[in-house]
């Protein structure tokens, strides 16, 4: 992987955020499996919905987990679903997604600084 440098003021304009997951689907239409998800990013922001690759997790252990993601990229059409955020994780030696979230429960629409 070829890291590109950035200035610390185009870090900045990247909004990583908080949010709660409320519903999870299945993408029906997705090449590969993957959930719609609802997220609760706070009164600020609002809810909004990701196309995730994330079917290492169940529903069950997605409802009501807290996450982090950038809330800011131009929406993208996935599978037929407007993904409206990107969430975020760190892939692991099997090639699954864990999940980025705060060690202990935070205010939805917390910023990751």
């Amino acid at each position: 992987m070829t890291t590109e440098v950035i200035e610390f003021p185009d870090f900045l304009k990247i909004q990583q955020v908080v949010g709660t997951i409320e519903d999870v689907q299945i993408n029906k239409k997705a090449k590969k499996p993957a959930y719609v998800l609802k997220i609760d990013f706070g009164e600020k922001i609002g809810k909004k919905i990701s196309s995730a690759q994330i079917t290492n997790y169940t529903i069950d252990e997605l409802i009501n987990r807290q996450i982090v993601a950038v809330c800011n990229f131009e929406k993208k059409n996935i599978a037929g679903v407007e993904s409206e955020v990107l969430v975020l994780g760190a892939i692991n030696e099997q090639n699954e997604v864990i999940l980025l979230k705060p060690d202990i429960k935070v205010k939805n629409g917390s910023i990751i600084s």
